[in-house]
Order: C-alpha cells, then structure tokens, then sequence
C-alpha cells in the first residue's frame, strides 16, 4: 500500500520531523509512505489558493483514493480512520495551504476529514497524521499501542 502525503510549505522543521519519523519509522514495509511538499503560492488569498491547486492536482495520484484534510471535514474516531485506511488501495492525504484549498481540489477528493474544531500549524497537522496512521495500523493489526 502506498501513502503519500500532499503537504503545502515547507519541509518540517528538524524538531517536529524527529518525532514524525518516529511514527512512520515503526510502520511495516509493505506500507510506502512519502511526502511532497508544495510550495506557498503568492498574491492574493485566492491567488495563492489557485497556485497551490494546479500543484497539488498535477501531483495526485492516479488510482489513488484522496483524504483531504480540512478544518470542516467530518470527524472520526481512531478505529473508524483505521477501518477507511485499510480498505484497500493506495491513499493520497491533502493538507492545504494556510488559506484552505479550492473547489478543484475538494471536488476531487474522495473523504474531507477534520482533525477537530480547531485550527493546527502546518507542523502538528503532519505530526498528527502521522501518529493517527501509525494508530490505524496499530489497531489494524490488533497491536497494543493503541488500548481502547
């Protein structure tokens, strides 16, 4: 299965990047997990939305099933993410830009999911989704890092 993870701006910083390769480091080999970094549009709000989109849509994967995340999106718990990411299939994760992400790139996405209500850095949303897949594949496989 392969993962990749979409992510406007910059590569994390050394301090938050420790902890993400702690998490991916521990998943199986079986599971491909990568990033691509997109850079920052500029201008305007709507603007820097625009460029960011015609990035992040020329690099989604064919086949590829597509999780954007967003602040508005539906949440879910641990066991239910588990459950959609082990369904089968490669998947692509989306983390916008700092103004959010266009139609385009909603409208092609399979599931809009929230972390919560609340508003992340760009750092602790990577740190975040890399701990929550590491968890999934922890209660996929009946692993007891993860004790509900």
């Amino acid at each position: 299965m392969k993962v990749l993870i979409i992510s406007v701006g910059d590569k994390s910083k050394p301090a938050s990047s420790s902890l993400i390769n702690e998490f991916t480091g521990r998943l199986p080999k079986n599971i491909k997990l990568s990033w691509l970094y997109i850079k920052h549009g500029h201008g305007s709000n709507e603007q820097s939305k625009q460029q960011e989109a015609e990035l992040i849509l020329r690099n989604l994967p064919n086949n590829s099933r597509v999780i954007l995340l967003d602040e508005k999106g539906e949440q879910f718990s641990s066991t239910q993410f588990s459950k959609m990411l082990f369904t089968g299939g490669d998947i692509t994760f989306v983390i916008g830009g700092a103004y959010g992400v266009t139609n385009a790139v909603r409208n092609k996405s399979d599931i809009v999911w929230s972390l919560g209500k609340l508003v992340f850095p760009h750092q602790i949303v990577r740190l975040m989704l890399a701990e929550q897949i590491y968890r999934a594949y922890a209660i996929h496989e009946n692993h007891p890092y993860h004790h509900a």
